[in-house]
């Protein structure tokens, strides 16, 4: 079978337990725990992005909510009819330096 290309949160709690299990062989931290704490963390980004926050992760980027300003000539993709589209914030993620480094040079 191939090797998927999509790193879901079910991967990313598998490796994390994987790792603290290699690191620490007496701790005791279960997977439902590691998963409680990354949906907790998300809550978090979501919450501060609410709130209108900047959300900044050292070397890894920054999240912020942008404004898209109303558009009066928008069509709905299903039925072409016109609409109008209200001011409305956006989800906006750019990448740091170092992930920038990392990803530079993948398909060169």
């Amino acid at each position: 079978m191939a090797e998927s290309n999509k790193l879901t949160k079910s991967l990313i709690i598998d490796n994390l337990y994987s790792k603290l299990k290699e690191r620490y062989e007496d701790t005791d931290i279960t997977k439902a725990e590691i998963h409680m704490l990354i949906d907790e963390f998300f809550e978090e980004v979501k919450d501060g992005l609410k709130r209108d926050q900047v959300i900044e992760l050292r070397g890894f980027g920054t999240f912020e909510v942008h404004t898209r300003k109303q558009r009066d000539r928008a069509h709905n993709p299903k039925t072409g009819a016109p609409v109008t589209v209200d001011t409305h914030g956006v989800a906006f993620f750019r990448p740091g330096r170092e992930l920038k480094e990392r990803v530079w040079n993948l398909r060169g």
